[in-house]
């Protein structure tokens, strides 16, 4: 399916962050959309609660007619971004919570994201979780499109067989070691 199909339809994704120190974070979650065999549409933007507020507020209310499905916005310190985004938007947001230099290990971050008042939805993720908040992107936009579906199955098998490697390489590397296993 192009990507002028899935833009018609509402399934780009927006990944928007505070400012560019940002961006080792939320990379994370623009790399990860690369890395899938799919075509979806894409943006990314630097915008700012407190220094550009006019060009947030202009984004979040345009979203949806840009093709944008869901919104992935990660901030540290104050972190007010993703929640002014979703009070602007009637797209789901995904609020990524990030540990910067400014932030109070990140749980200032956090708390901001995760408070939001009644009507006003922002699902979070973990703190630095801009691969997850992607992960979320693709399930949320699978409602609309059952075609992602099967990537997301693909993700949980690859995740799957990871984990069995991994118990095997576990296994090697203890294989000299005294046994201390319980009979259950």
């Amino acid at each position: 399916m192009g990507s002028q199909n899935l833009k018609s339809q509402n399934l780009g994704i927006g990944i928007v962050m505070g400012s560019l120190s940002d961006w080792p974070i939320m990379q994370g979650a623009w790399k990860f959309l690369e890395s899938l065999d799919i075509d979806l549409p894409k943006t990314y933007q630097i915008l700012s609660a407190h220094r550009t507020p006019e060009e947030m507020l202009a984004y979040g209310k345009s979203a949806a007619q840009r093709g944008i499905g869901v919104i992935i916005a990660g901030a540290g310190g104050a972190a007010h971004l993703p929640g002014m985004i979703a009070s602007t938007s009637i797209l789901p947001v995904i609020g990524v919570p990030i540990r910067s230099s400014n932030s109070l290990d990140a749980w200032d971050s956090l708390l901001s994201i995760v408070q939001m008042p009644a009507g006003v939805p922002v699902a979070t993720v973990a703190i630095n979780g801009a691969k997850n908040a992607a992960i979320l992107a693709i399930q949320i936009l699978a409602l609309k499109n059952p075609s992602l579906l099967s990537c997301l199955k693909n993700l949980k098998e690859k995740d799957q067989e990871r984990v069995r490697e991994q118990n095997v390489q576990l296994s090697r590397e203890l294989a000299d070691q005294p046994k201390h296993k319980l009979d259950t």
